[in-house]
């Protein structure tokens, strides 16, 4: 689902879709074929499906555990995962 079949509603789309969409912008962006007025639009649009991509791999990693290992090597439980 990309954001022409969803509105802009960048909130709604998945990690995936939002990454493609934006790839797609920067690339007409990078050519240097798109009119001035064109170009902010799809600037304004690239910065929140950004933010919306950020977003989404802040809350993947917060779910992100450590394995935490016993002295023979089986899996003994789960730690949160240290962000630094």
């Amino acid at each position: 689902m990309t954001s022409e079949t969803k509105g802009n509603d960048v909130s709604a789309m998945s990690f995936e879709d939002a990454l493609k969409e934006l790839e797609v912008i920067v690339s007409r962006l990078e050519q240097g074929q798109v009119p001035l007025e064109e170009s902010i639009t799809l600037y304004e649009k690239g910065d929140a499906l950004r933010r919306h991509c950020d977003k989404l791999l802040k809350a993947a990693e917060a779910k992100v555990e450590k394995i935490q290992l016993s002295r023979d090597g089986t899996a003994s439980g789960t730690e949160p995962l240290d962000v630094e």
